[in-house]
C-alpha cells in the first residue's frame, strides 16, 4: 500500500535529484523514498546513541564485544 504526497522542494534541489535518479533509482519517487528511509534510519541512530550515552553499557555488556566466542549461543537472526 502507498499513500502519494505532495511537496514543494527549490529547484535547485530537484536538479540535483533529476541528475542522480537515472544512474541510481527507477524514478524520482524511488529515490526520495530512499532518502526519506535513511533519514528516519539515521534519526533512529541517533536516538539510539542518546539512550547509550545516558544508559551506558556495563562492563559485563562491553566485555561481549571483546570476545569473539561470547555470542555463540545467539540464534543467527
Amino acid at each position: 500500500m502507498t499513500t502519494q504526497v505532495a511537496v514543494r522542494l527549490p529547484d535547485e534541489l530537484i536538479s540535483r535529484l533529476d541528475a542522480l535518479v537515472p544512474t541510481t533509482h527507477e524514478s524520482r519517487s524511488e529515490a526520495v523514498c530512499r532518502a526519506i528511509e535513511l533519514y528516519l534510519y539515521r534519526l533512529a541512530c541517533e536516538h539510539a546513541a542518546r539512550q547509550y550515552e545516558r544508559i551506558p553499557l556495563t562492563e559485563a555488556e562491553l566485555s561481549l564485544a571483546d570476545d569473539p566466542n561470547a555470542w555463540s549461543d545467539a540464534p543467527p537472526w
